[in-house]
């Protein structure tokens, strides 16, 4: 997990256009990796995971990004990964697909919203632009990375055992 964050702290600086980085389709790996935790070994467990994960990302995202980048990443990352915990425990006796694209759509929201207002605001780079779109690519990886979510969930069982 923390090498996605690092990567995609790097990535939000490489465009693919004026309304897109690289950020949107890797980041969203990150809620993969927590959800499959969180199926596996539950959210107590889960929310360990992200909260080690949370101090090694940020200090990596400060050398290899800029400091608000990583600064507003670990913000954005802890708060949207709590929410999708939370979500997903609460709806992971419903439908496979329910809890992780849930809490993937909804921790995706704060996260964004969060990282991008504290990432960029105040320069002139156009975040509200780049929010907006990376939230729908981030809606639009939520619902691919189901097919590996609902592949890998039979190959590792339960981890609590």
């Amino acid at each position: 997990m923390t090498l996605v964050i690092v990567i995609s702290n790097i990535l939000v600086s490489m465009p693919i256009n004026d309304w897109l980085t690289w950020w949107a389709f890797s980041f969203p790996l990150v809620y993969l990796v927590i959800d499959l935790s969180n199926r596996s070994l539950g959210p107590t467990r889960a929310r360990k995971v992200a909260w080690i994960s949370l101090p090694i990302a940020v200090l990596a995202s400060w050398y290899f990004a800029d400091w608000r980048i990583a600064c507003a990443s670990g913000i954005a990352f802890i708060a949207g990964q709590m929410l999708d915990i939370t979500f997903f425990n609460f709806l992971r006796k419903q439908s496979w697909w329910k809890a992780p694209w849930v809490g993937s759509i909804i921790g995706s929201i704060v996260d964004t919203i969060l990282f991008f207002s504290i990432a960029f605001a105040g320069t002139d780079l156009n975040w509200m632009q780049l929010a907006i779109w990376d939230i729908s690519i981030k809606w639009l990886m939520a619902s691919i990375l189901l097919v590996p979510y609902r592949m890998i969930i039979p190959m590792i069982g339960n981890w609590k055992k």
